[in-house]
């Protein structure tokens, strides 16, 4: 994973994004335990915990300043790099596990998904997402022989690694997880749907940029 100061030209909103449609989509259950992997400064865990889809969540976040922040809204915050840090969390002690944003930034994501297994409950909830490599805007660069860095989106100057949707989704199954579904974090647009519908949906992949996936471990 990218030092923490390389994140700090980062916008605020990048930290304090609360992930709703992660959250909305889980079941009522006061009593479930959130693992939030990449929790920012904690407003996800801070909405499923106001919403009562948990009781209790614990965030692991790279950066310390929106650690201190998460503090504040999350029952536990631990601090430092998910993939090297030591984890000393009880087994099979989780009902979700939030991953929004977080594997392409990591050196081996294959790696801390398998870490990250033992900690959760037989059966336990995933919802993860990512920004698609398979989107036309990413197509169109290549085509024009370019790949240029940014501060934000798909070209994040931040991410070592890339994933399609295929792709996303058999790294999780390839880490012992079963999906529910993957789908665009958001609705198409007009031109976007037409395109889709008069292509008989063969290149959807093409027209969304971030992807979603909604996993289960074995109950």
């Amino acid at each position: 994973m990218i030092p923490p100061a390389n994140y700090a030209a980062k916008e605020d909103q990048y930290f304090s994004a609360a992930r709703r449609p992660f959250v909305d989509e889980l079941p009522s259950n006061p009593a479930a335990r959130l693992l939030e992997v990449g929790c920012g400064a904690g407003e996800t865990s801070a909405y499923a915990l106001a919403t009562q889809k948990c009781g209790w969540c614990c965030g692991i976040e790279l950066c310390p300043g929106p650690a201190a922040l998460a503090r504040k809204k999350m029952n536990e915050v631990l601090v430092g790099n998910v993939e090297t840090m030591p984890l000393d969390l009880p087994l099979e002690h989780f009902d979700i596990l939030f991953m929004s944003e977080v594997l392409e930034h990591l050196v081996d994501p294959w790696a801390t998904l398998k870490r990250l297994r033992p900690f959760l409950k037989p059966g336990a909830l995933v919802r993860a997402g990512s920004p698609n490599v398979c989107h036309y805007s990413v197509v169109a660069a290549l085509l024009k022989g370019q790949w240029r860095y940014e501060e934000k989106g798909i070209f994040d100057a931040t991410h070592l690694r890339w994933f399609s949707p295929a792709g996303y989704r058999e790294m999780f199954e390839n880490c012992g997880f079963i999906i529910d579904s993957i789908r665009p974090a958001r609705a198409l647009n007009p031109k976007a749907r037409f395109f889709n519908f008069v292509t008989g949906g063969r290149w959807e992949y093409l027209l969304h940029s971030q992807t979603v996936l909604k996993a289960h471990l074995p109950g």
